[in-house]
Parts: structure tokens; sequence; C-alpha cells
């Protein structure tokens, strides 16, 4: 079966591709140092391969922190929709859905989260703009679900209301470890909506 965490950087858990396997060591060497303190070479190695090599997928690392950025955007965005129609009509059912589909994808994919925090701001102004747009779809997924429980808030209090809910869930770079993941995922599912509907 495949993870969430498997889904946001590629679609074949079993069998990922160089070009996926080059995506996941380059989130995490990342995560871990800063895109710009990390070289080809750093890449290469993390893969078995010689940093050179690298350059038959990606054309740099710009490339590949765009192409890893828009598709975890991607993939919130698509996920996060398809939750909210798979919940039905029940507003309180959907904002279950969709913090749980967010508290799997935190829990899975800290590198990621680290360097969308980090790095955003070093890809080129139009890649940056392309993510940027997918992430506040993503964001108004979460604002028509919080609008018709909140139906008195305006749509800037439902926006904020998201994004301090992103960030409680989102700190999983520094909390996730210490809970086992079953423990660590109740606790944040049960903060997440607290913060949403009080």
């Amino acid at each position: 079966m495949t993870s969430i965490r498997d889904a946001a950087l590629h679609a074949d858990a079993d069998r990922p591709s160089r070009r996926e396997q080059i995506l996941r060591a380059a989130a995490q060497l990342f995560a871990e140092r800063g895109s710009r303190a990390v070289g080809m070479d750093d890449v290469g190695a993390a893969v078995g391969v010689t940093g050179p090599a690298i350059y038959r997928h990606f054309a740099g690392k710009d490339a590949m922190l765009t192409e890893m950025l828009v598709k975890i955007s991607e993939f919130l965005l698509a996920g996060g929709s398809d939750r909210v129609a798979d919940a039905g009509a029940d507003p309180a059912a959907q904002l279950r859905a969709l913090i749980a589909f967010h508290v799997d994808f935190a829990l899975d994919n800290p590198a990621l989260i680290t360097v969308q925090d980090r790095d955003l701001g070093s890809l080129p102004d139009a890649e940056a703009a392309k993510v940027r747009r997918l992430q506040r779809r993503y964001v108004e997924v979460w604002v028509t679900v919080l609008a018709r429980l909140h139906p008195a808030a305006d749509a800037a209090t439902c926006r904020a209301r998201a994004h301090a809910v992103f960030g409680l869930i989102n700190s999983t770079p520094h909390s996730a470890g210490r809970l086992h993941r079953a423990a660590m995922a109740a606790l944040l599912a049960d903060m997440a909506w607290a913060a949403a509907t009080g």
C-alpha cells in the first residue's frame, strides 16, 4: 500500500524511479543542511551515483527543489479536495477528514515541511509563484469547510484559522519523534480539531 509519504514524491512505493529516488534523497539533504549547502555530488552519493549523473535527470538543484515543492503542493490540493468530497456533506466530517489527511502527510514528510518552510524563497520567481498558487488553493479547501462550521466568521478569519492549524500540524519536524506515531497522530488531530473549532 502506498503511504502518504510515498505518494507525495512518487506514485510507486515498491519501485521508485531513479528520478524519484533522487527527489527523496535531495529532500532529506535539503532539510538537514539547506538547499544551498548541498551539492550535486552530495545528492548523487545519497543515491549511489556520481554527481554528474544527476544531471541526466535534473538540470540542477533549482529544478529538483521546484519539482519537489510543486509535487507536494499538488498532492496536498488533490488529496484535500478528495477527502472533502469523500466525507459527504457534513462540514464536521469534512474537517476531520482534512485534519487526518494533513496529519498523516506531516508525520510522513517532516523533511519536505522543513524544505518548504526554509527554501521556497530560493526558487526562481515564476516557480515560487506556481507553488504559492497551489498552496493558496489548498488553503481555500480548508476555508470553505471552516466557513460552514463558523458561519458568523468572515473569510479572512477562517483563512487565519486554517494557517494556525497548519502551523500546529506542521510542527512535526520538531515534535514527531517524541511519541509513537499513532499517539502523535491522535494528539495532533485532537489539538488541530480544538484549534479549528474553538
